[in-house]
């Protein structure tokens, strides 16, 4: 089985709350903790979307890592906006976390299927979109590519994993979901909305591709099973 879930927003340090976002927010890291056990086995895989731990420093993050770690199951992570601790990619290596793969500029094949993805960026419709947003813009892009052609996908179905949404703030699909349009993906999950956010949720089948924000609260922190 393949699960997913995204933004956990895991504080081993308790000193920073969620619940700004809403009363839901609350000792959402156990909801999240027991829907994994009841669901997930030793055997399954689980995605993860991205803004992973509030920790700033990698030492920090490695707290929370260790806490995903022994939880069942092995996990694919690829790099959320909050998440400060992200390094490099010898020094994540280093952890000497035994379930987790940190998913940078690389893929994964699990069973029949091929998974890859990158962190995304702001659209290019956002109102304070800078020239410096551009450049993350277009390097994200480039890392969805070098994630994509790492390795040889032929008869694997694809699971593309992005952060950001994929999308405008119009709802057009920006130039990350048309990479996947053109690749045929079965499959795109991504994360980052919240509260309010959710207002701008797109999903469904849209241009052939099964499209699924998991974001935790979307979910009522609920992990859930994509394939």
């Amino acid at each position: 089985m393949i699960y997913a879930i995204g933004d956990l927003h895991f504080d081993y340090t308790k000193d920073k709350s969620m619940d700004v976002f809403g009363d839901n927010w609350k000792n959402h890291e156990e909801k999240i903790i027991n829907s994994w056990k009841e669901k997930v086995n030793d055997d399954d895989l689980v995605l993860i979307l991205g803004d992973t731990s509030w920790g700033l420093k990698l030492e920090e993050g490695y707290e929370d890592l260790k806490r995903i770690d022994i939880l069942p199951g092995k996990k694919v992570i690829i790099k959320g906006n909050h998440d400060y601790w992200w390094s490099s990619k010898n020094k994540l290596e280093n952890l000497d976390l035994k379930t987790i793969h940190f998913l940078f500029n690389d893929s994964v094949i699990y069973e029949d299927f091929y998974i890859f993805g990158t962190r995304g960026w702001l659209p290019k419709d956002y109102l304070d979109f800078t020239e410096d947003d551009e450049k993350i813009y277009v390097r994200e892009l480039n890392r969805l590519k070098n994630s994509y052609n790492s390795k040889k996908s032929e008869g694997l179905k694809k699971i593309a994993l992005i952060h950001y949404p994929p999308f405008n703030f119009s709802g057009e699909p920006n130039e990350f979901f048309e990479f996947l349009s053109d690749k045929k993906v079965d499959f795109c999950l991504y994360g980052h909305l919240h509260g309010d956010g959710h207002s701008l949720i797109k999903e469904g089948i849209i241009d052939g591709i099964d499209v699924r924000c998991v974001s935790s609260d979307y979910l009522n922190f609920n992990i859930i099973k994509i394939a």
